[in-house]
């Protein structure tokens, strides 16, 4: 096969598009997708600090260098990359060295945040304490939370997440079947401000994992391949499964899962409700009950481990 924008071999098929193209029209074309995603998710953004979630993976890795390079020519835009320990022996730290390897390369400031110094728990210790319960459920919410809080500490506005096309696909599709539309309206990118809570934006929400994938290897960036030792129990395997079935057998399922969502959504906007209005009284984070996720999670666990009441 040859490109379909020169005549060179071709590096990689889009079925989706109908199309084949060499290793750098490639790069390029993930390049002006994410860059078009910037512009559209955050928009006349000429000032101020935006924080990158680093994890050491090859989604994010590729979503802060070019979030990087976008906001690079801007001299009045300050990058931070921010990374969550949340003490999952024989696998954070490995993700944390190549996300250290990574920003020590760009020259962009890297903070990272210990779930044992802020919560006094560790994902690790939670799942001895809730041997029941998924832990990617209690896990997932603690370093959102954490990732928000250590945004807004380093002035942040407007925290880029590594979320690629299959990752928003299969979330999507998680929560229709569930019939959860409050979450679903609080899907990143968000379109509507809430206080306290940095708005998150997904520019590589147009690019499926294996070109993320293939981008990473092609510029040689460091990102860990190692997979959670917690994750087998997750829910988000079985339509992970689904959404890549599906998109075999009907290429542009994955893009027309997200045109679903985006109409949704803007339907959901128009109802007063959507969003997380209220406050936890335990952190004070945006939650829409008295208690956030997070914290009920780090309440049960403090009742399992020594007897304490909830926060």
């Amino acid at each position: 096969m040859r490109c379909a924008s020169c005549d060179a071999p071709a590096l990689i098929d889009q079925p989706y598009r109908g199309t084949h193209l060499c290793g750098p029209h490639f790069s390029r074309s993930v390049e002006e997708r994410v860059r078009r995603e910037i512009h559209r998710q955050l928009p006349r953004f000429s000032a101020g600090t935006v924080a990158v979630a680093l994890s050491g993976g090859k989604d994010s890795s590729v979503a802060l260098v070019l979030a990087h390079r976008y906001f690079g020519r801007r001299p009045t835009v300050r990058v931070v990359a921010v990374s969550v320990d949340e003490g999952i022996a024989g696998y954070r730290e490995g993700t944390l060295r190549a996300a250290r390897e990574l920003t020590e390369r760009l020259g962009v400031p890297h903070v990272v945040v210990s779930a044992g110094d802020e919560l006094g728990t560790t994902t690790d210790l939670a799942v001895a304490e809730l041997p029941d319960t998924v832990p990617c459920s209690f896990c997932g919410v603690w370093r959102r939370q954490l990732l928000n809080r250590a945004a807004r500490r380093e002035g942040a506005d407007a925290l880029v997440l590594g979320f690629n096309l299959d990752d928003l696909a299969q979330t999507i599709l998680m929560n229709l079947v569930r019939g959860d539309l409050e979450h679903l309206a609080r899907m990143a990118p968000h379109r509507v401000r809430q206080p306290g809570l940095v708005p998150r934006i997904a520019p590589l929400a147009l690019v499926p994992e294996r070109e993320v994938y293939l981008y990473a290897r092609l510029h040689g960036l460091p990102f860990d391949h190692g997979e959670c030792p917690h994750a087998a129990g997750a829910s988000r395997n079985l339509f992970r499964s689904v959404v890549w079935e599906l998109e075999e057998a009907l290429p542009g399922t994955r893009q027309s899962l997200l045109r679903t969502h985006e109409r949704l959504v803007e339907r959901l906007l128009r109802d007063e409700d959507a969003g997380a209005p209220a406050r936890c009284r335990a952190c004070g984070d945006p939650s829409t009950h008295e208690l956030c996720r997070a914290c009920e999670y780090l309440s049960t666990v403090r009742v399992a481990a020594t007897g304490l009441g909830a926060p």
